[in-house]
Formats: C-alpha cells, sequence, structure tokens
C-alpha cells in the first residue's frame, strides 16, 4: 500500500486498511511502517486561519454531517490537451467526497443537477460553501439553493484557505491521482476517479 499510496502516511494508509475491511490500529501499522524504513512525512504546522480578510467574521464550522458541504473546481486535461474539468463535493464534517462530476463543460445547469442528485439521496445541507466562480454566484443558483433551504457561504477573493476541506481534497485528488495517470480520453477519468477517490476516508 504504500508503494501504491506513495503521498500517505501511516494514518492514512491505516484508514485505508480499516475502510477496506481490516481490523488494525494505527500503533501497529507505525511499528511495521518503522521497521520496513518507510518515510513518515512531517507533521505540517496547523493554520488557524478562520477570519475574513477583515476580521469581521469567523468561518462558519462544521459540526454534524449534513451541516456545511463545500463544492470547487479542479481542471486536468487528456493527453490530447483538451481540458476536463472536474466538480467535486464534499461534507465537511464527515471529509467524505459526496460527488466528482467530469465533463469537458461544466455550466450552472450541471452544477444545479448534481447537487439536486446529491440532495435527494443525502438530504439538503444547512449551509454549502464555494468560492466566487460564476458558476456557483449565478443568480439562478443562489435562487435555487434559497428554495431548498441550503445556505450559501462564499469565502473573501483570494483566500482559499477559507475553502480549505475541499481544496484539501482537491490536492489529494491531484497528487494522488490526476498528476500519477494518463488520461486519453475523459471517460475513464469519471471511472477512475469513482473507484479511487470516493472510497477514500
Amino acid at each position: 500500500m504504500a508503494t501504491s499510496f506513495g503521498r500517505c502516511g501511516y494514518r492514512r494508509i491505516t484508514a485505508l486498511l480499516q475502510h477496506s475491511g481490516s481490523y488494525v490500529k494505527h500503533k501497529r501499522v507505525e511499528r511495521i511502517w518503522r521497521r520496513e524504513g518507510l518515510k513518515v512525512p512531517g507533521k505540517q504546522p496547523k493554520r488557524g486561519r478562520l477570519w475574513l480578510n477583515d476580521g469581521s467574521c469567523v468561518r462558519l464550522r462544521p459540526q454534524w454531517p449534513n451541516h456545511v458541504w463545500a463544492y470547487d473546481f479542479v481542471l486536468m486535461r487528456t493527453q490530447d490537451g483538451r481540458a476536463v474539468r472536474l466538480l467535486a463535493v464534499i461534507d465537511e464534517f464527515t471529509r467524505e467526497c459526496l460527488a466528482i462530476r467530469a465533463d469537458r463543460h461544466i455550466r450552472l445547469n450541471d452544477v444545479i443537477k448534481t447537487l439536486a442528485g446529491l440532495m435527494a439521496r443525502r438530504g439538503v445541507p444547512d449551509h454549502i460553501r464555494s468560492d466566487n466562480g460564476p458558476e456557483f454566484t449565478a443568480k439562478a443558483i443562489r435562487e435555487w439553493l434559497g428554495r431548498v433551504g441550503a445556505r450559501t457561504l462564499y469565502i473573501e477573493p483570494g483566500s482559499p484557505w477559507e475553502n480549505g476541506y475541499v481544496e484539501s481534497f482537491n490536492g489529494k485528488l491531484r497528487d494522488e491521482l490526476l498528476d500519477r495517470e494518463i488520461f486519453y480520453t475523459m471517460y475513464p477519468t469519471v471511472a477512475r476517479c469513482n473507484h479511487q477517490v470516493s472510497g477514500i476516508p
């Protein structure tokens, strides 16, 4: 697993083992990890950036499942150089990836369809966080979210750390999959993302 998931430390390997049905504690994985001479990535310092640029408001923290969802786009290219956009939606409390939609072009109606399908299965979140991209701030989506009862949370422009959960997920998606594979068409991208990413806790 360390070979397959080269960017994971022993804690994430433990989570992947437990998710696949193996009952193992992180201390045992850590002992094997160190015995085999595998490098544990250094712990990164925590960032306490839970404020807006003007210091006027503390960012809403997720308190329970379906409390705050977050969504954002990831851009990748197929081998022929054509762009593919991936819309990732996560639950900030559980850190679960709820959906990844891949297409050459993702428009406002595609965003609404993706969210509507998720809400039909999982319920409507209390809040949904995003940046200020046109697909997220358009009047139609704000009105639609208002009708279904989800309140919007927009981050300050140029402050991606305020949408840290989905940015972290997107970084792992790119680091562990998109930057390691060659995609000749966009169709394997959908299948590969569903297989590889949705199972990661």
